[in-house]
């Protein structure tokens, strides 16, 4: 297991990813889908801050009690946090809605992600720890730390899907 401050550190680093992409597009880019049915890099920022936000309110929970402590994740998330990383392929996910609004303000974006950021060192940062956990709906349960580390791993999963729609719209 990774310690707090380097998962703070990946975390961190993830976010700027993002943020620094970010100032490259225009409205327009962000906006424009690839092909029919796909997100567009703007539903993409979408999902990456309706995910982490519901990531940081797991956190919240774990961090504020200590029941499920002795619960665990399932062995197929065991091996994705051996590994700090998603599967290098496209995933399914039933709880994505493929119909995301798109983003109306790039500027609005970059402030979710920072507050994301500052919201999430604070979090990590205060006092009194509790050791519970929360459950994931597909891997079963996380504490604290290891949502921290889920989040990072989420966001640098979709630097692929970044990569791909990067191309399809460039061209």
């Amino acid at each position: 297991m990774l310690s707090i401050a380097a998962l703070l550190s990946g975390f961190s680093r993830s976010i700027e990813l993002w943020t620094g992409y970010l100032e490259t597009y225009t409205l327009q880019q962000l906006q424009q889908q690839p092909a029919p049915g796909s997100w567009s890099l703007g539903q993409v920022y979408k999902h990456l801050i309706s995910d982490t936000e519901f990531y940081i309110a797991q956190m919240k929970t774990a961090l504020a009690t200590d029941k499920h402590s002795n619960e665990k994740m399932t062995p197929a998330a065991a091996a994705m946090f051996a590994a700090n990383s998603f599967p290098d392929q496209q995933l399914e996910n039933p709880f994505n809605d493929i119909d995301l609004p798109q983003p109306t303000n790039k500027e609005l974006l970059l402030q979710q992600l920072t507050a994301i950021n500052e919201t999430v060192h604070q979090l990590f940062c205060n006092a009194g720890r509790k050791g519970g956990k929360t459950r994931h709906p597909g891997f079963q349960y996380f504490s604290a730390a290891e949502w921290l580390q889920f989040a990072d791993m989420h966001l640098r999963h979709h630097l692929r899907q970044k990569e791909r729609i990067d191309a399809m719209i460039s061209t």
